[in-house]
């Protein structure tokens, strides 16, 4: 791999291809991949996987009509005849007036990304290092009471580079390293086994906390369980752990992501300027975070990034947007593509960052007083146009504002209109998330049981 041409080559290459073929406009996206993971099992290596490899991907505008081809052959003559396919794709395409380049005075001007600290220079560690690192997760799982067995603990590396670049005159790049642990433990026998688990994952391997750690946190979650039975059926608080608190976050940004706007399917599509959370809660994007990998200075399209509200003291205030979407409802891109090598740009988000409360998980509970602590969800009913919402859960049912017993095989249920409007944060959102929710309880929710 040592010959290939760089990624920023690459990509301007099938750049300048495109435009030679007859595209009004193309941009393309270059990728590096490389990845090691091991994985222990009974103290010794249980699988062992590396990969690694460059993908293309070019998209091209002709007339308003778009075209997208990748692959990962990248050969002079290749590219060439990507571009050329691509054009001719896009000539039999459907018109669609929204499509097109951001303009040249809307590119990010700031393309270094090494301020954002995206990438460990360490050398890639040796598979020995981290089948040591799964055999010392998974020994502190085993040397937890009530735990039987620990049925995958490891860990892994991956490094990601990327490039884009557009007949917009943008070119840029971001570096990225991934270094993680995880431990799965499973705790009784037979019929009354519980299973739990944690995995971290830190740009810098510096940052990760030590497997022992890992495998002794996923121990005592799975013991904690054992006796687990269901808890009453009726309407009580719901607290969501801070582990799970992020998908109702991430029901929020679903329902107003620009493709759901546009498509009119939102449960929020007519919400813009109204309360969707208490007030003195923000629900902010900070896409500049330093050591997070999700951080970015520019978007899929170029856009410089920043830090934005979405919701500001609990009112709704923009969509997520790209370009297209941006266009079709007559507003600015919010900065938010996001693509791969074989995918056209379409909004996402990157760390979001949810405001705390003051008060820690068990003042939450005592406040609440008697109901149940999710710690785990499962399975997914959401209605999308109208945000009723049920979902499998299981955790630990607290009266008094104490915990008293694991519980599982139940069901919540409820609005997120209404859940999301009644939500009380807690204050122990952990800083290394890409998004940071602290524990939020939900006051009313109709629990399912026994």
């Amino acid at each position: 791999m040592t010959d290939r041409p760089s990624l920023s080559e690459l990509a301007e290459a099938l750049v300048d291809h495109a435009r030679a073929a007859g595209a009004e406009e193309a941009d393309a996206l270059a990728v590096e991949g490389r990845s090691l993971s091991i994985e222990v099992r009974g103290g010794r290596l249980e699988h062992a996987e590396r990969s690694e490899g460059v993908d293309v991907g070019l998209r091209v505008i002709v007339d308003r009509r778009q075209a997208l081809v990748s692959g990962s052959d990248v050969t002079p003559a290749t590219l060439r005849e990507m571009a050329e396919r691509a054009v001719t794709m896009a000539r039999a395409a459907p018109r669609d007036e929204a499509l097109g380049l951001a303009e040249p005075a809307l590119l990010a001007t700031e393309r270094d990304p090494s301020p954002l600290e995206l990438f460990d220079p360490s050398p890639e560690p040796a598979p020995a290092t981290l089948e040591d690192l799964g055999k010392a997760a998974e020994a502190a799982a085993l040397a937890v009471e009530g735990v039987s067995q620990v049925s995958e603990a490891g860990a892994g590396w991956s490094l990601m580079r990327s490039h884009l670049a557009a007949s917009n005159g943008f070119s840029g790049g971001h570096a990225r390293t991934s270094h993680s642990l995880w431990c799965v433990a499973v705790a009784g026998e037979g019929l009354e086994m519980q299973r739990d688990y944690r995995s971290e994952s830190r740009v810098f391997a510096e940052d990760l906390p030590p497997p022992e750690e890992i495998g002794r946190t996923a121990g005592e979650r799975a013991a904690a369980m054992l006796g687990a039975r269901k808890p009453p059926t009726g309407a009580f608080p719901v607290i969501f752990d801070e582990r799970v608190a992020a998908s109702l976050a991430g029901h929020l940004l679903a329902a107003i992501n620009g493709d759901a706007i546009v498509r009119g399917a939102s449960w929020l599509r007519d919400a813009m300027g109204e309360a969707v959370l208490p007030a003195g809660i923000d629900l902010v994007e900070e896409p500049r975070r330093r050591r997070i990998g999700a951080s970015r200075l520019f978007d899929a399209e170029g856009l410089a990034t920043r830090p934005k509200a979405f919701v500001e003291n609990g009112i709704l205030g923009s969509w997520v947007l790209d370009l297209a979407t941006g266009r079709r409802l007559s507003l600015p891109s919010t900065a938010n593509a996001a693509r791969g090598t074989s995918s056209p740009p379409h909004p996402a988000v990157t760390n979001i960052r949810l405001t705390e409360g003051d008060a820690d998980r068990a003042a939450l509970m005592r406040e609440a007083g008697t109901g149940l602590l999710v710690t785990a969800l499962m399975g997914s009913t959401i209605n999308p146009n109208t945000g009723d919402y049920s979902r499998g859960a299981s955790g630990f049912w607290f009266e008094g504002g104490e915990i008293v017993r694991p519980v599982h095989e139940c069901t919540i249920a409820g609005n997120l209109r209404e859940m999301l409007r009644s939500i009380r944060p807690a204050n122990d959102a952990d800083r290394w998330r890409s998004w940071r929710v602290p524990s939020l309880l939900v006051e009313g929710l109709t629990i399912a049981g026994g």
